[in-house]
């Protein structure tokens, strides 16, 4: 191995849907020795499953072909290799169609597929096993529609061994497609723990694409040129630690602060957060700013990993239908409350009367009044709102009964109705999650390259107990010195992020000095009351000491989360923003500095 290699990889794709240019950016910088893509998320899997049950030929993020395609020449001609998790649940298809276009093209790529994570063909046996969801402990229920094992880097680096320019994979976590390349390159073995934690936060950083980069920054007023941000390139050097960057002439921000919000996003316990190929400890990881926009980040810790993979399984659980409904004028608010009240209550009657069960569940929100927010809105009198309903059945029937009153409204209920945006709304599937545990032995993992297909043997020393970090003891400080008060956004910054039902809230010091005064007040109580109106779970809390951080899990506050959850903010992508709002306790000194920097 060179004692001064160095690799570089970018990443142009944080969700099946991302910018369509961010590819060409990024091959276009001339820097990258790799190309990855992460396109699958659990309602996704869901999605191209119904897709490959319309069409046989589809299944895969067909993104990924028109975003490579018109790419292929300069890729062969740089060099670069590109790992993806296009596939889904056809990755056959999905190599098909790249070969299609690069047939056009008169050029020739090794393509590796990565197969196993597909589970869906023992679903039966998952029913008679009986297997219980991780957080609820219900069984599985009958109408699954997808069922996928998330698969680790092993069986990228083994591609990658075999020659392949081009791998595409179904489920795997979405660091492995970073993870992979770098075992390849620097010859990590499956027991480099601490390298293999060090790769993956490389991973973590770029999964998100233009998310570490200035998108969803909590000072987002600082970042340039929205309309071009750069999305995001590592160079990796041989024992893990790596910077982050972007191509030259392009928009976004990468700072301490961008960073370590990417940093803490969708994780839970930071000392033990667990992955495929190990698991990581990243409490003493270290964020510095070396240049402007470029970043360097060392520290991650590893320990064995565990012994199962955690699968991930969508079912149909009757239908849903969402409205949205513009209405104006004095009293808006009021107006929508008694417009939505009478619709439900109209509808409710209708379905008695034609012998159909009452909604299964349904929700009103009042956009423009704060409504998210619970009980800590401020009261606004505004002219203009948009009332979202929206309701679930078993039966699609009765949703489309209610799709139908709604339009009445308009005139035959309150002033102020202006349209319904979108027109009538449709009725479609509701898709809830559910995720297991399931040994690695009991996953038969392959690579099919050149017609050959090779199973992949994943040799780890496996943990059969990983022990859970101890949570925070909040600092406690002389309250009743500390009179003044500041909001959170002052002096911290924040981000939050969703892993089914639960969301956690990454909460970092902008200064260290400012680091006592978070913790004495941020405790678990306070983060729960504050979201009262969302958490019906725990809320944990752990230190992240090497950045003067807090990470929190909210569990159970998403309403199901995803494509099941009736709330305004399914994802909790709002949540931090919330918390920035609440008033922090801090010293007098404190208060005069930033009274100043006003």
């Amino acid at each position: 191995m060179e004692e001064n290699k160095k690799i570089k990889i970018g990443c142009a794709s944080a969700f099946w849907g991302d910018s369509n240019d961010a590819a060409a950016q990024l091959v276009n910088s001339n820097e990258l020795n790799y190309l990855v893509f992460d396109y699958l998320a659990e309602v996704t899997m869901s999605i191209l499953a119904a897709s490959q049950m319309k069409n046989p030929d589809l299944g895969y993020a067909t993104d990924f072909i028109s975003q490579t395609g018109p790419l292929l020449s300069e890729i062969k001609a740089q060099g670069i290799k590109v790992i993806s998790n296009a596939g889904g649940i056809n990755p056959i298809a999905c190599r098909e169609a790249l070969v299609k276009e690069a047939d056009k093209q008169g050029l020739n790529f090794k393509i590796a597929i990565v197969e196993g994570d597909n589970l869906f063909h023992r679903k039966d046996n998952f029913l008679k096993k009986r297997v219980q969801d991780i957080d609820t402990n219900s069984e599985m229920p009958k109408s699954v529609t997808s069922i996928n094992a998330y698969l680790g880097a092993e069986p990228i680096r083994r591609a990658l061994d075999e020659g392949a320019d081009i791998i595409i994979t179904g489920r795997c976590v979405d660091s492995a497609v970073t993870l992979g390349p770098l075992m390849y390159e620097f010859g990590w073995k499956s027991t480099d723990y601490d390298l293999l934690a060090a790769g993956s936060l490389a991973g973590h950083i770029i999964e998100c694409g233009a998310q570490c980069n200035g998108g969803n920054f909590t000072d987002w007023h600082l970042v340039k040129d929205f309309d071009n941000i750069g999305f995001p390139i590592i160079e990796v050097v041989s024992n893990g630690d790596f910077t982050v960057s972007k191509p030259e002439n392009t928009g976004g921000l990468i700072s301490f602060g961008t960073i370590a919000e990417q940093f803490l996003y969708e994780i839970g316990d930071p000392g033990s957060y667990i992955l495929p190929d190990v698991v990581c400890d990243f409490r003493d990881v270290t964020i510095k700013e070396i240049e402007k926009d470029k970043v360097f980040v060392s520290g991650a810790i590893g320990k064995p990993p565990t012994e199962t993979y955690k699968v991930s399984a969508t079912y149909l659980n009757g239908y849903r239908t969402q409205a949205s409904v513009v209405i104006g004028g004095i009293n808006a608010a009021q107006k929508a409350k008694i417009t939505a009240d009478a619709i439900l209550k109209k509808v409710s009657r209708m379905l008695k009367d034609s012998g159909m069960q009452d909604f299964s569940d349904k929700k009103v929100s009042i956009i423009g009044t704060e409504a998210m927010y619970g009980n800590n809105s401020q009261q606004l009198n505004t002219r203009e709102v948009l009332l979202r309903i929206i309701a679930t059945h078993s039966q699609k029937e009765a949703l489309v009964l209610l799709s139908r009153e709604i339009a009445q409204g308009s005139t035959g209920m309150t002033p102020g109705f202006i349209n319904m945006l979108g027109a009538r709304p449709s009725v479609s599937p509701s898709i809830k999650l559910f995720s297991f545990l399931l040994l690695k032995k009991e996953v038969n993992i392959s690579i099919e390259i050149d017609n050959n297909n090779m199973e992949i043997f994943i040799d780890n020393n496996y943990d059969d107990h990983v022990e859970l970090t101890k949570e925070i003891v909040h600092s406690s400080l002389d309250n009743k010195s500390l009179t003044n008060e500041v909001p959170l956004y002052k002096l911290a910054f924040a981000r939050s992020g969703d892993k089914g039902d639960h969301c956690n809230i990454g909460v970092i010091s902008r200064k260290p000095e400012y680091f006592s005064f978070i913790k004495n007040y941020l405790t678990n109580q306070v983060v729960k009351n504050y979201f009262s109106h969302v958490a019906k779970g725990d809320v944990h809390c752990w230190e992240v000491p090497g950045i003067c951080g807090l990470n929190f899990l909210l569990k159970h506050s998403l309403g199901g989360g995803g494509m099941a959850s009736l709330n305004i903010d399914s994802q909790g992508k709002a949540y931090a923003q919330q918390l920035l709002d609440i008033k922090v306790p801090v010293s007098k000194e404190i208060y005069n500095e930033l009274l100043k920097r006003k």
